[in-house]
């Protein structure tokens, strides 16, 4: 027997528990003489690559709470003599629409609930674009509670006529509209029911036993990514993971991406034996003839189809913060067990739930979905989510709070990823700086506005020209007059402001240059940025540290005044945060000391 993997979604109280609920009580009353065969043979279901190994339990809670076990989605098993089935049954709640695409995520098929009542709603149009995007193709209208519309063909109908119209652009192969009533059972199991003499389609569990299970994953060449090195001792070392595509024997010729280097399979092994071949969905290890240098993250393939590499795509983005996406900067990525740091560097549109229109956007919000642009901050092996959806998907996590924040597939890599490269260059930073006898670095002040880094930067800047150090300054106002003059004072352009200046800044440390960058730079991500971007010992992060009140009472540019009375939005320290740093280079504390004090602790640590 197969096995379906499928999930029910839905706006709150549709009856998506109720229906799963009457489906496993049905059908363990209908095959109970099964159940200790199947309890003994359920084993095989779970896999290394899941959360939960499943057990045959009418409920699934019951197993969370038994195994200590917390998750995000409630999955189920059950089985019938034609079919095995795991359901995910997720919340309809909008706040957990990122549980909803974790149950989507590896899931063959859909039930959608419509109350009748009802009618479809915003929730089940935004759950049908998030199963579309993830690869779905197969859905069941499931339009629940018609005893409470005196089963009327009339209601069933135009909910079924209203959905197909607004799903025709989703691409979905097929949409089967079943009338039911969870609660009384209605056609969850029999088909037939004297109420509605009208309906002459599958019941319930009838679309479950005959929807195609097919993935395209199996026809497609072989690539498989590493999870880890398994290695017990000396003798061993082999490379553990789940087969993402394809087929794999002893014997096969494989390539390693994205180092490209090439070797044979030697031996499969599972558990504490070896099998002649290994499929699409199968966990095993792979034993190659050769030493190669792979690690986590490392897709091992064909190696007359490999995978390619890059580190630009342009992909559908679903964003599950209630914190917006800020274009440019840096979060953490896990893309097929390999880590990295990912930002968008554009937003193309954002997808209007409802119509599937292109709206315009900078940022996007909790539960939206749009197609971006990122960037990678290294080449990782890939392929588009509608051939691969294992090498096709990643999720993007905050750095600061490791709150899983956006789940993304990748349309294709962008064109500019892989045509270019980095020209090599004979006179380096090195050479620049020892003509200048000097150290290349970068000094970042940062604090509130009216802290005094300006001020300490000039003077700074002064003493080091009169020791004969070759210096520059990117002072926050001045910068904004030219390369900066087209960014305002929002969060999003806040970052692309840092962004911008740090890879200045990172050009004129390689010119051989002290750059002393002046801007308040209120978010610890975006100071981490411009660090991300200098080698070890080359970035200084100096926190002018003055007190908001003292600011206030300087506010010799009269800001303060403005935004206390509403005329400056987003200011930093009134309406908008200021994250102190936590670890700073050096920490000038202003109110016990005077500018030229704190230039003479600079330039102490400076010379030491």
């Amino acid at each position: 027997m197969d096995t379906l993997r499928f999930i029910t979604c839905g706006s709150v109280d549709d009856g998506k528990s109720t229906l799963i609920g009457r489906l496993l009580y049905e059908t363990k009353l209908i095959f109970e003489d099964q159940l200790e065969a199947l309890k003994a043979d359920s084993k095989k279901f779970g896999t290394q690559g899941e959360r939960l190994d499943f057990a045959l339990l009418v409920d699934g809670l019951q197993a969370e709470r038994e195994q200590g076990i917390t998750i995000d989605v409630a999955y189920r098993f059950f089985a019938t003599p034609r079919r095995r089935f795991i359901v995910a049954d997720t919340p309809g709640h909008e706040q957990y629409t990122r549980n909803m695409a974790t149950g989507a995520s590896t899931a063959q098929a859909a039930v959608l609930l419509i109350d009748a009542r009802k009618g479809v709603l915003v929730q089940n149009k935004r759950h049908s674009r998030i199963v579309s995007m993830l690869g779905i193709r197969h859905v069941a209208l499931a339009v629940n509670k018609m005893d409470l519309v005196d089963w009327s063909q009339l209601v069933f109908d135009e909910i079924e006529i209203v959905y197909r119209r607004f799903a025709q652009d989703l691409g979905f192969e097929t949409i089967t509209a079943i009338p039911l009533s969870a609660l009384e059972g209605h056609n969850v199991v029999d088909p037939r029911h004297a109420a509605m003499p009208w309906y002459r389609g599958q019941s319930f569990l009838q679309w479950l036993e005959t929807v195609p299970t097919e993935g395209r994953e199996a026809a497609q060449p072989f690539a498989m990514p590493a999870q880890w090195v398994n290695r017990p001792n000396l003798d061993f070392r082999g490379f553990s993971g789940r087969v993402g595509s394809g087929s794999v024997k002893p014997g096969d010729s494989v390539r390693i991406s994205p180092s490209g280097v090439t070797s044979r399979v030697k031996e499969i092994v599972v558990g504490t034996g070896s099998i002649a071949e290994a499929a699409a969905g199968q966990s095993v290890t792979l034993v190659l003839e050769d030493e190669v240098d792979a690690s986590r993250g490392d897709v091992i393939a064909a190696a007359s189809n490999p995978v390619e590499s890059a580190d630009q795509f342009e992909a559908d983005l679903l964003w599950m913060s209630e914190h917006a996406l800020l274009p440019g900067r840096p979060y953490a990525a896990l893309i097929h067990s390999k880590s990295a740091s990912v930002s968008v560097t554009h937003i193309k549109h954002r997808l209007d739930v409802n119509t599937g229109a292109h709206l315009a956007a900078k940022t996007l919000g909790l539960n939206e979905i749009g197609t971006v642009n990122v960037s990678f901050d290294r080449s990782v092996p890939f392929a588009s989510y509608a051939q691969n959806k294992r090498l096709g998907a990643f999720i993007v996590i905050d750095k600061l709070t490791n709150e899983t924040v956006g789940a993304a597939i990748i349309h294709f890599a962008l064109r500019r990823a892989v045509n270019v490269h980095w020209q090599a260059l004979e006179v380096t930073k090195v050479v620049r700086a020892e003509m200048k006898h000097q150290r290349a670095r970068c000094l970042w002040f940062t604090g509130l506005s009216g802290s005094g880094k300006s001020t300490i930067a000039n003077l700074l800047e002064k003493r080091l020209h009169a020791d004969g150090k070759h210096t520059y300054i990117l002072d926050g106002d001045n910068v904004r007059h030219g390369l900066n003059r087209d960014l305002g004072f929002t969060e999003a352009d806040r970052v692309e402001n840092i962004r911008r200046v740090a890879e200045v800044a990172k050009l004129l440390v390689d010119a051989g240059l002290v750059v002393l960058v002046a801007f308040i730079s209120p978010f610890r991500a975006e100071r981490q940025l411009a660090r991300g971007l200098f080698e070890d010992g080359e970035f200084v992060e100096v926190f002018v540290d003055t007190p908001l009140e003292e600011c206030e009472r300087r506010d010799v540019k009269g800001l303060y005044a403005k935004a206390r009375r509403g005329e400056l939005k987003n200011f930093t320290g009134i309406d908008s945060d200021y994250e102190p740093p936590e670890a700073p280079e050096i920490h000038l504390r202003t109110i016990a000391g005077k500018p030229e004090a704190c230039v003479d602790q600079i330039v102490h640590l400076l010379r030491s």
